[in-house]
């Protein structure tokens, strides 16, 4: 389902007349967030009333961000919202979207396409891949995709600083892949999804030529990864690009050349639920992702991975600071 430029045009509206009010002195109270009414963003003049749903999320950090907008948006726009945020790992999501368990929650294009479809040879165009996903989900599958970020979180490897530093610099796939050879006692850590997902490891392993020895994979928590690859007890970990601790541990993302799948983030919605408010469901999707680029979401997620301040909380000041809740 192609998302309207009505809806936004409508929202750019909706947005002059909410920073009017707070120039003529409408309030900005830091109170809780949503609710028909209970705020005075773009979003609270959207009509989600008699609309009930639950919004569902992965297990990581982005994803807690991205479900509490949803919740958080949804509210504001009047809908009786119940709140799955942080319901499992991506199949627990989808099967629970497909069963009617949840009706709403975040997915990315590249899993859509090899993972949720069945496809294969993605295109490298984000336009293209969502387009293509968009389609085919909603003619087999009645799922909508509403919305695409400019954010792109694909899976990567990354170094500690010790090692880029020996490196002389970041390293390339195929120079990972040698070192690897050479050092055969150099550890990469992945998280227990990766070696068997269609767009995970098997993907490194066409592009360099290289299958990584079993004594030298050492499967891992997602998030320990991160930090036991700055200590240099992981040579390479495995990590999304967004992520907030890559910076703050002075990683190295790895040159994929390419190599991994798009992940550009869309809004997954029942079509039963959207076709109660269609452009609602489009004026928010759209709004909340428009400007997620991937510095924006890395800092995101800095703040709840680094910082630990509550996702739910980070969401609240993003929608606030744009206006939308």
């Amino acid at each position: 389902m192609r998302t309207t430029r009505r809806s936004l045009g409508a929202l750019g509206l909706l947005l002059a007349l909410a920073l009017t009010a707070a120039a003529c002195g409408g309030g900005s109270g830091d109170g809780g967030g949503g609710g028909a009414g209970g705020g005075d963003g773009a979003f609270n003049d959207l009509d989600l009333s008699g609309v009930s749903l639950t919004v569902g999320s992965k297990d990581f950090t982005e994803q807690l961000i991205l479900g509490e907008m949803l919740v958080q948006s949804y509210q504001a726009a009047g809908a009786d919202v119940n709140n799955r945020v942080n319901l499992g790992g991506t199949q627990v999501n989808r099967q629970a979207l497909l069963a009617g368990e949840i009706d709403v929650y975040a997915e990315y294009n590249g899993t859509g396409w090899t993972e949720h479809l069945g496809n294969e040879n993605p295109s490298d165009d984000p336009e293209t891949l969502t387009e293509n996903v968009r389609k085919q989900d909603l003619e087999q599958n009645k799922i909508h995709w509403l919305g695409r970020s400019p954010f792109n979180n694909t899976y990567g490897f990354a170094t500690g600083p010790v090692l880029t530093k020996a490196n002389g610099g970041a390293f390339d796939i195929k120079g990972m892949a040698k070192h690897l050879q050479d050092n055969p006692d150099a550890i990469v850590c992945m998280e227990s999804e990766f070696p068997d997902r269609s767009d995970g490891l098997v993907l490194f392993e066409k592009a360099t030529g290289f299958s990584i020895p079993q004594n030298q994979v050492k499967i891992m928590n997602l998030d320990l990864i991160y930090n036991e690859t700055a200590k240099g007890n992981c040579a390479f970990g495995e990590i999304f690009t967004t992520d907030g601790r890559i910076p703050f541990l002075d990683l190295e993302i790895v040159d994929d050349d390419d190599t991994f799948i798009i992940y550009n983030v869309s809004v997954n919605v029942r079509d039963e639920v959207y076709q109660q408010s269609p452009e609602a469901f489009d004026t928010i999707a759209e709004n909340i992702l428009e400007d997620l680029d991937n510095d924006t979401m890395a800092e995101l997620n800095r703040q709840v991975s680094v910082e630990g301040k509550d996702a739910s909380t980070v969401a609240r000041e993003y929608l606030r600071s744009k206006d939308l809740i």
